[in-house]
């Protein structure tokens, strides 16, 4: 049952995100930053479930459910990166929005092709280092065992409540670094939102409020999903009992968010719903 329910997420989740991928790509309409930015969203999704989802779907169907120690800190390091990179390329998407609402004559001036390469290259760094130091830390561990881990894949937490050694300093780095991370990064993309709600009152016609809000919605459904449960798991405490929850939280932005993302995106995006109408239009043709 469970293998059915999750495999139907992942696949929702690969096909909805590459068909914004193939979208964003090739219909020209779409090459502006915002649907640029939305581009790589749906890589990290893609890219961030495929770390884990396929790995638990095996273990629903086997008996003996096993990972290697390799394995274990090469998916802990790709869950983190991926997990960080995507944090930080939301905070840039909500800045993206407050340019094109507070200034939209000169958005494109502004947003240019190259500052937007530059700023999806500093997300990709952010989420690099940030793992990179987790995973080196647990790493260097030692684990005498048994080495069973309370999750559905090797998370920082989990994995380092099987180490017999003092891991004071790993904890309060995860909470420090990890934690505030998401929570920076939470309040400084609400903060453009403040501007906006205050560009958003200029505007006199509700037709014109209602239309510079609709580029923002989808965009804080998915901060709002993502963020909250971020910061419930790496801001809490580490008893085993609370790794419980973590799993079920986990499961939300692993499998669900992800699944969620380009259905958000899609049915409240007026271009992309004119993209999808169009390029099914010309498939019926052909």
């Amino acid at each position: 049952m469970f293998f059915g329910l999750f495999f139907m997420f992942f696949l929702l989740n690969i096909t909805g995100n590459i068909s914004i991928l193939w979208f964003v790509t090739f219909d020209l309409s779409l090459h502006t930053p915002m649907y640029f930015f939305l581009g790589n969203l749906a890589f990290f999704d893609i890219s961030f479930s495929s770390v884990t989802v396929p790995k638990m779907l095996c273990d629903f169907l086997s008996q003996q459910k096993t990972i290697s120690f390799g394995g274990c800190i090469a998916q802990m390091h790709f869950f983190h990166f991926l997990g960080s990179s995507e944090v930080t390329l939301l905070t840039i998407m909500s800045y993206d929005r407050l340019v094109a609402i507070s200034n939209p004559l000169r958005y494109s001036v502004i947003m240019n092709r190259k500052l937007c390469v530059c700023l999806v290259i500093a997300s990709y760094i952010t989420g690099f280092l940030h793992s990179l130091l987790h995973t080196l830390l647990t790493a260097e561990l030692p684990f005498c065992g048994p080495n069973k881990v309370n999750h559905f894949f090797c998370d920082v937490k989990p994995v380092l409540i099987l180490a017999c050694t003092d891991i004071a300093l790993n904890l309060k780095l995860l909470t420090m670094v990890t934690g505030y991370l998401a929570t920076t990064s939470f309040l400084l993309t609400l903060f453009p939102y403040i501007l906006i709600s205050k560009s958003l009152l200029k505007i006199q016609t509700v037709q014109g409020r209602k239309r510079a809000f609709s580029t923002c919605s989808s965009h804080l459904m998915v901060v709002s999903l993502l963020f909250g449960t971020a910061m419930f798991t790496y801001l809490g405490p580490s008893s085993r009992d609370i790794l419980d929850y973590d799993r079920v939280v986990a499961v939300l932005f692993t499998v669900i968010t992800p699944a969620l993302n380009p259905v958000i995106y899609t049915l409240r995006n007026k271009d992309m719903k004119k993209a999808m109408k169009k390029s099914i239009q010309k498939w019926l043709k052909s």
